[in-house]
């Protein structure tokens, strides 16, 4: 398996590139500011073939260079449905403070052809390569997360976007965000992967998803409150 990831932009989103291993078709997830030269860098010196340009979720930061990517390469490009408008407005998605900070700034255009809508809990295959689509709103309303199953000698991974960070989790202030579905989505997301699941997420360090129920300050308490929960359910049941 083949997995190489670089910060891009201004805001240092990771854009990460998977394969099988060098020299085979492989994916590009989260093209955001700058990520172009970075991309094509990897392609070459791995002898890849991109096949698809996958967003986990539309904001600016992770999707500016799509179109670019999408018209070098001929790939599709693939977002959520919910996301859809942000390709043509990316300003729309922003807090006040940034429409402020980047208003007179030139706004790429994002919009790849052709495009692709990820299905809620999907799959998507290219040949052998293949990825789960996990819709995970919150962040917003068409945050994904991307899950390469294990093979039995390496864990699950999941390409987590701004859902879920080292240590922390996706703002929920900007427009289509919500901290209770955010909750939610972190619920699952900690219910439905086994602790070694590596996370490699949209911005920092990796992590895993044990470390995460155990310290992230956003995530430990809503899997304490669960499990409580369940345990006074299964009490008042006995």
């Amino acid at each position: 398996m083949f997995i190489a990831g670089f910060p891009a932009g201004s805001l240092q989103a990771n854009c990460y590139l998977v394969a099988l291993g060098p020299g085979e078709p492989c994916l590009i997830i989260d093209p955001g500011e700058d990520a172009v030269d970075g991309i094509d860098a990897l392609v070459v010196e791995h002898g890849l073939q991109p096949v698809g340009a996958l967003l986990t979720h539309g904001h600016l930061d992770h999707a500016a260079s799509l179109q670019q990517v999408s018209r070098l390469f001929k790939i599709p490009g693939f977002v959520h449905e919910a996301d859809d408008y942000m390709l043509d407005d990316p300003m729309a998605a922003l807090s006040p403070e940034l429409r402020s900070m980047l208003a007179g700034r030139p706004m790429p255009m994002m919009r790849p052809d052709p495009l692709v809508y990820l299905d809620d809990d999907g799959e998507l295959e290219f040949g052998e390569l293949r990825l789960k689509v996990e819709h995970t709103p919150g962040h917003t309303g068409g945050s994904v997360v991307f899950r390469l199953a294990g093979d039995g000698t390496r864990p699950d991974v999941l390409f987590t976007g701004d859902t879920l960070f080292a240590g922390s989790v996706g703002r929920t202030d900007l427009p289509g965000g919500s901290t209770a579905v955010l909750n939610d989505s972190l619920l699952r997301l900690a219910r439905d992967h086994r602790d070694e699941a590596v996370i490699l997420p949209g911005h920092g360090p990796r992590s895993t998803i044990g470390a995460e129920k155990s310290v992230n300050p956003f995530v430990a308490p809503l899997v304490r409150a669960a499990e409580n929960a369940a345990e006074n359910d299964r009490n008042a049941s006995a």
